[in-house]
């Protein structure tokens, strides 16, 4: 069954957090799409994971493209990614429907752990969420560890 982990980031940064759970989803055989809510957000996540270690190259492109349905994993805005993911992560407060966590073998809300709108909006979708009955999991960094908090 499906689950939606909820990541507190309060230590390490969107990019290596998103870098780690990527990589754990292609290892996994998944394809992923990274759902944000806007374009210059999603451009800098883009830059940020080209500029990453030589050894971790992540494969990966912005939706709009002509190869998009052939990414291992696809940054965008839409509802209904066209690499057909198996993944997705959701970042910068995008919403995620319960409909999207039934879609996927795992979906993965990171958000701010100091950022009181990202906050805020991780609260809404973990009532909204598990309010649909979706398994949801809360995770927080401490010490440098992935703790999890909460399960629902």
């Amino acid at each position: 069954m499906s689950v939606a982990m909820f990541y507190q980031l309060r230590e390490k940064t969107l990019v290596d957090t998103l870098r780690m759970l990527v990589d754990k989803s292609l290892s996994a055989g998944w394809r992923v799409a990274v759902r944000g809510t806007h374009q210059g957000g999603l451009e800098a996540l883009d830059a940020a994971l080209w500029l990453g270690p030589e050894d971790g190259f992540l494969p990966h492109g912005l939706e709009g493209g002509v190869h998009d349905a052939l990414q291992p994993v696809l940054l965008g805005t839409g509802a209904a990614p066209a690499n057909a993911p198996q993944c997705l992560m959701a970042v910068h407060a995008a919403d995620v429907s319960a409909e999207d966590v039934a879609a996927m073998e795992r979906v993965c809300i990171l958000f701010d752990g100091y950022d009181d709108m990202q906050l805020t909006h991780a609260r809404g979708q973990w009532k909204a969420l598990t309010g649909a009955g979706v398994k949801a999991q809360y995770w927080a960094e401490e010490g440098g560890r992935w703790l999890k908090k909460a399960e629902a």
